[in-house]
């Protein structure tokens, strides 16, 4: 397991969970990933992303929701987590995201390339 794999884990692991409202995918539009967390997620061709991206959405958005639920970036997972990102519907976890785990995910986010997913 690679320095940041292990770090993209134990950060994971400090992401407080909440149900979100069925159907909704409001937080699923264009995002960017580590090149790390890209290489966990399906490939996508050029046509879906452009599709995607036309549409303002994820390219991994389908149907019924995300279809990487369980791989989703960190920026994913932060949706809803802390007031910089927080749910249009107001869903949220009964306690919010530690301000210094955030900090380390942002952090993360500066020091490693990311690409749109």
């Amino acid at each position: 397991m690679t320095p940041n794999s292990q770090k993209i884990r134990s950060l994971r692991q400090r992401i407080p969970a909440f149900e979100c409202v069925p159907g909704c995918h409001d937080c699923c539009g264009p995002v960017t990933a580590s090149s790390e967390e890209m290489a966990r997620l399906p490939f996508k061709t050029e046509a879906e992303h452009a599709q995607a991206l036309a549409e303002l959405n994820c390219p991994h958005l389908g149907k019924n929701g995300c279809q990487v639920y369980a791989e989703r970036p960190l920026v994913c997972r932060l949706f809803g987590t802390t007031p910089r990102l927080a749910c249009p519907n107001g869903k949220r976890p009964e306690v919010m995201i530690d301000p210094a785990i955030e900090q380390q995910i942002y952090d993360y986010f500066k020091a490693t390339r990311h690409v749109l997913v």
